[in-house]
């Protein structure tokens, strides 16, 4: 295909079609009698229909094939995806985990959903509500098949390898330091180059928005022509034997379906509800420039709401590199307890609350309540260092998934993957007491 292009833009009403079809949208109206080439007029609602027309999402999709061609859905084991919240005990203290195991490129090749696994989540896909944390761990291109997740949205975050997505609407490129959100009922496949591995935010209740920005004014934190969605381009491909499958992620279970064709057949679709991809390098942070410390909330790439006002569901946050200009200021994050839960991923560099044991491919949980802030040797080096101009962050990239759900950890996180940390604590075990109480202040 070359080079691929891209609409700008978030929350747009795009409209496109493959080159190769020209006048493929029809003129005037959605569901023609016919429709332009020969085509089906489908529907995709990511939202009720009567949802208000500022938050109703919808696009058509006029395809070679409706989706509905397809064999009867049948369950797929895959423990991997198993989110049994109740299967593990609670456990509130901090966790760290060691960078997870990518299949090498000599292993047995295991694609993009092959080598999903669930961290950690909460709340249940079925009433609406809730979210899981996965990492997918793979070496190999999915052939001939489609995920699609009747749950919820998914935002993936590559930390190796750059993946090659194709879906319904068109194709897009995600490399490390982008992001990418393929949204409820959207199938897509993943093709990779050699051993990659990232994480994912699946939301279960509406969809992932910008922030509202308050008294920061019209401009900054993510700006919404840096989204991009991909344009149409379609396959008309016929699989021997019903040969292509489709993967349907429902109520938390793996089903698949069987059918004659590529799922890719999309001519031309407009509307507002699309797949979408952001580079994190465009962010424009935000930061103290007197004294004190802001929240960690004005680094929010992008948000999914609840239904209590200014309280997420799940927050996507980065730390990005910028400048530290703060006067009498501890200037690394302070210590804290938080009403949310904080799940923390790598993609590069070296966190700067955190510079030992936190590695690329990795990632922390601080659950809701308990008590984190930088190890030791952060708050020793903060404490002496010269406030003066400071560049933080250089060649790193870190995120959080933040939450106000109380997450559980699954078996695979806490036990199987064999990553977790179980000397995490020992980071804050050197912070000494300073405290006197015959200290002066120095005028």
């Amino acid at each position: 295909m070359g080079v691929l292009q891209y609409q700008s833009g978030f929350g747009n009403e795009f409209a496109s079609e493959d080159p190769r079809c020209p006048g493929a949208l029809p003129e005037g109206q959605n569901n023609p009698q016919r429709c332009p080439y020969g085509l089906y007029a489908e529907q995709l609602s990511g939202t009720a229909f009567t949802a208000p027309r500022s938050r109703n999402l919808r696009s058509w999709l006029y395809r070679i094939r409706p989706s509905v061609l397809h064999r009867p859905f049948a369950p797929v084991r895959h423990d991997g995806l198993r989110a049994d919240w109740d299967e593990q005990p609670p456990n509130p203290n901090q966790l760290r985990w060691r960078p997870f195991e990518v299949p090498g490129a000599g292993a047995e090749a295991v694609d993009f959903v092959g080598g999903l696994r669930t961290v950690c989540g909460a709340g249940d896909p079925r009433m609406r509500r809730g979210l899981a944390v996965l990492v997918y761990l793979c070496n190999a291109s999915m052939r001939d098949c489609c995920l699609q997740d009747a749950d919820g949205d998914l935002l993936i975050v590559p930390q190796q390898g750059e993946l090659h997505i194709t879906t319904e609407f068109g194709k897009m490129d995600v490399a490390p330091n982008e992001i990418c959100v393929i949204q409820q009922g959207m199938r897509f496949s993943v093709d990779v180059q050699g051993p990659s591995r990232g994480y994912i935010l699946e939301v279960f209740d509406n969809h992932f928005e910008l922030p509202d920005l308050g008294p920061i004014g019209a401009n900054g934190l993510a700006n919404a022509r840096d989204f991009l969605s991909p344009v149409a381009w379609f396959e008309d491909r016929a699989v021997d034997g019903d040969g292509f499958r489709v993967l349907n992620k429902y109520q938390g279970r793996l089903f698949e379906a069987h059918q004659a064709h590529s799922a890719f057949d999309v001519a031309a679709w407009h509307g507002n509800y699309a797949p979408f991809k952001y580079p994190l390098a465009r962010f424009m942070a935000v930061n103290a420039v007197a004294f004190d410390h802001c929240d960690p909330s004005i680094f929010t790439v992008l948000t999914c709401p609840s239904g209590k006002p200014g309280t997420a569901t799940a927050d996507f946050v980065i730390f990005p590199p910028r400048w530290a200009v703060q006067e009498h200021t501890f200037r690394p994050p302070y210590y804290h307890r938080n009403c949310m839960s904080e799940f923390m991923g790598l993609i590069a560099g070296r966190y700067e609350a955190k510079e030992e044991g936190f590695a690329p491919g990795g990632a922390t949980l601080h659950s809701m309540m308990t008590p984190h802030g930088p190890d030791a040797q952060c708050f020793a080096a903060a404490s002496a260092a010269p406030l003066r101009p400071e560049r933080v962050a250089d060649a790193t990239q870190a995120f959080m998934f933040e939450s106000s759900l109380g997450l559980s950890v699954t078996k695979w996180g806490e036990e199987t993957c064999q990553k977790l940390d179980h000397d995490y604590y020992k980071c804050w075990q050197g912070l000494q007491k300073h405290f006197d109480p015959k200290w002066k202040p120095d005028h």
